[in-house]
C-alpha cells in the first residue's frame, strides 16, 4: 500500500509540476508577445511622426518660396510652379497626419496644430507676417516631436 501511495503522490507530483511548468510558459510567451507588439507600435508611431514632421517641413518651405514669390511680385509662372509645388506637399501630409492620428491619438491635438501652423502661410500680407507664421510653424512642429519623445 504504500508503494501505491508513493506511486500515486509521485504521477499527481509530476502531472502538477508539468500543469505549472505549461502554466509559467503561457505566461512567458504572452508577456513576450506583447512586449514585441509594444516594440512594434513604438516603431510605427516613430514612423508616422517622423514621416509628418518630415512633411510639415516640406510643405513649410514650399509655402514660404511660393509666398515669398508672390509678395516680391515674381513672374506668374514662377509662382504657379511653387504653388503647383506647395500643392503637392500639402497632401503629401495626409498620409502621415492620419497616421499619427489613429497610431498615437494622444499626438493628434499638437499634429493637427502643427499642420494648420503650415497651412498658415498662405495669403500672408507680408514679408513680416511670413517670417513669423513660419516661425510658428517651426515652433508648432517642435512641440509636436516633444510630445512624441513623451509618448514614444
Amino acid at each position: 500500500m504504500d508503494s501505491l501511495v508513493s506511486s500515486v503522490i509521485a504521477v499527481v507530483g509530476t502531472l502538477l509540476g508539468a500543469v505549472v511548468a505549461g502554466l509559467l510558459q503561457h505566461r512567458v510567451s504572452r508577456v513576450d508577445r506583447q512586449e514585441a507588439q509594444d516594440q512594434a507600435l513604438r516603431r510605427e508611431r516613430l514612423s508616422a511622426v517622423t514621416s509628418l514632421v518630415a512633411a510639415l517641413s516640406e510643405h513649410r518651405r514650399a509655402m514660404w518660396v511660393r509666398e515669398d514669390l508672390r509678395l516680391s511680385g515674381a513672374p506668374s509662372d514662377a509662382y504657379a510652379e511653387a504653388r503647383a509645388q506647395s500643392h503637392t506637399t500639402r497632401a503629401a501630409i495626409t498620409a502621415p497626419l492620419t497616421a499619427v492620428k489613429i497610431l498615437a491619438p494622444s499626438l493628434s491635438e499638437a499634429a493637427e496644430h502643427a499642420a494648420r501652423a503650415c497651412y498658415s502661410l498662405r495669403a500672408v500680407a507680408d514679408e513680416d507676417v511670413l517670417t513669423a507664421r513660419r516661425e510658428a510653424a517651426i515652433a508648432a512642429s517642435d512641440r509636436l516631436v516633444n510630445a512624441a519623445a513623451a509618448l514614444i
